[in-house]
């Protein structure tokens, strides 16, 4: 998204914020948490009902909305959503209630629900589904979260660790051993969630077949979710099973997951079985938004475009980079380096140059400042250093406003270099080039004899590693490369 008033605090922080601190938790089942305190819309009774949790409804639903692009009109895909979570809550075990579903207007790939019954999915995660079972699946483990109460369940764990806690350090005048204790309740905690995770699967699947849906879309689900975590971190050096998730993960690994709900669904009975309509939710997904939404900037490779505030720059050669809430952020392929951008306003009367002066990052002294012209524009440059990391900076007014660069390098490097890359390219976009930067949507094409995987890649405009893209998305083999012909597959376009 576009950066916006105003940015506050150090990288670290600011990227740490994009996860939203819980009282309650409800599953998620996407490649990042949003750990979610209750909410409700407070008409008519959602499933089940909480009171104590129906207090903060209207808050906690507008606060979901603005850390997650907002909600996403999409009325195909909304009533097929509907339509599927109708099936499974009639077909769901004791008193189901209604559910109500908010599309959210996010490329991550998310998927979570509140105790009373909202659940909420991200468009980046519809667009990862190939059919009516494997979308289906992800309803179905979110409710299957909300049934089992499983919000109300860490609530009153995570209070009952903080008080063994309490107790241990205040009362007994132990601090060390209290320490200990929270670090035996936090161990607790992550396997009490991660059982809840897999006992959503189950449910999950159970669930699925009751509708009439293939028990197995579960699965494919899940492998498509492994995939898609696989294909965004290997922009970096550490590899796939480098970046597993540690033993206080909260999530099962996805190839647990995936060996469990096949072992449910082969208790159910053989794969074939039940409702897999590629067709129809394809049918669905056809124009849906795909990546940033172009009203807040978006991400083409290494390059930024912004025609709100008709502004581009590009990342450093090796980059990748995402626009994230409220900044774009972005790192080197090697992850020894990372690059945020956004906004602040300045105060009444206060310079560029005093602003800079002030300090950007909290315990890095700001020094080297040089005013310069950037893009044609009022800039200044400057450095820092902390304990761990080399920091250049660049900010450019325009206005009132000040857009913001800071380039952190790992160690004792300095990234004077890469910095200088990306202030050369800083530009304005000339009106044609801003009403030409339009959103990228989904498409469904039908395939001809001879279709390949490289074929309907070189369709994909800029987008990074197209053929390995376009299999994800569409479910196929690493190997594959022919296509069949008559049949529908999801690309990427204009």
């Amino acid at each position: 998204m576009a950066p916006r008033p105003e940015g506050r605090g150090s990288l670290p922080r600011r990227l740490a914020a994009l996860a939203l601190p819980a009282l309650l938790l409800v599953g998620c089942l996407g490649d990042q948490s949003a750990l979610l305190p209750p909410g409700s819309d407070g008409d008519g009774e959602i499933a089940p009902a909480i009171s104590s949790v129906r207090r903060t409804a209207d808050s906690e639903h507008q606060r979901l909305l603005a850390a997650f692009g907002g909600e996403y009109r999409a009325p195909r895909v909304k009533a097929a959503l509907d339509e599927i979570v109708q099936r499974l809550a009639r077909t769901g075990e004791g008193q189901v209630g209604t559910f109500e579903i908010t599309i959210l207007n996010s490329p991550v790939v998310n998927a979570f629900a509140l105790p009373t019954g909202r659940l909420y999915v991200t468009r980046g995660l519809l667009a990862l589904a190939n059919d009516t079972s494997e979308i289906a699946s992800v309803m179905a483990h979110e409710i299957g979260h909300v049934t089992a109460q499983h919000a109300v369940q860490r609530a009153e764990k995570e209070a009952e660790s903080a008080l063994v806690g309490q107790v241990v350090s205040q009362v007994l005048k132990d601090p060390e051993r209290g320490a200990a204790v929270q670090a035996g309740s936090k161990l607790s905690l992550a396997r009490f969630s991660r059982q809840q995770e897999f006992e959503a699967d189950k449910i999950s699947v159970a669930s699925l077949a009751r509708a009439g849906y293939d028990p197995y879309g579960a699965s494919r689900f899940l492998a498509t979710l492994g995939r898609n975590s696989a294909f965004r971190n290997s922009g970096t050096d550490q590899s796939p099973e480098a970046k597993r998730l540690d033993i206080l993960s909260t999530h099962p690994q996805t190839p647990e997951r995936i060996a469990a709900v096949i072992a449910a669904a082969r208790q159910i009975g053989a794969p074939g079985l039940g409702e897999h309509d590629a067709g129809r939710w394809l049918a669905a997904l056809d124009g849906l938004a795909y990546g940033d939404d172009p009203r807040d900037g978006v991400v083409r490779g290494r390059r930024y475009l912004n025609s709100s505030l008709k502004i581009a720059f590009a990342a450093p050669e090796g980059f990748g980079m995402e626009a994230a809430q409220d900044m774009v952020i972005g790192t080197s392929a090697n992850g020894a380096q990372a690059l945020r951008f956004d906004s602040v306003t300045l105060k009444s009367g206060q310079t560029l140059e005093a602003y800079v002066a002030a300090g950007w990052i909290e315990g890095v002294e700001t020094k080297g400042i040089i005013a310069t012209q950037i893009g044609g524009l009022p800039g200044v440059t400057a450095y820092g250093r902390g304990t761990d990391w080399m920091f250049r900076l660049a900010a450019v007014q325009i206005g009132e406003r000040v857009y913001r660069f800071i380039l952190a390098s790992r160690g004792s490097s300095d990234p004077e270099r890469a910095m200088r890359s990306i202030i050369e390219s800083f530009r304005s976009l000339t009106p044609a080039e801003a009403q030409a930067t339009r959103p990228l949507q989904l498409r469904i094409v039908t395939a001809a004899a001879g279709d390949t995987v490289a074929g309907m890649a070189e369709g994909m405009p800029e987008q990074d590693r197209p053929a390995e893209l376009f299999r994800l998305l569409n479910g196929l083999d690493r190997d594959s490369t022919a296509l069949a012909a008559g049949q529908r597959y999801k690309i990427i376009g204009e």
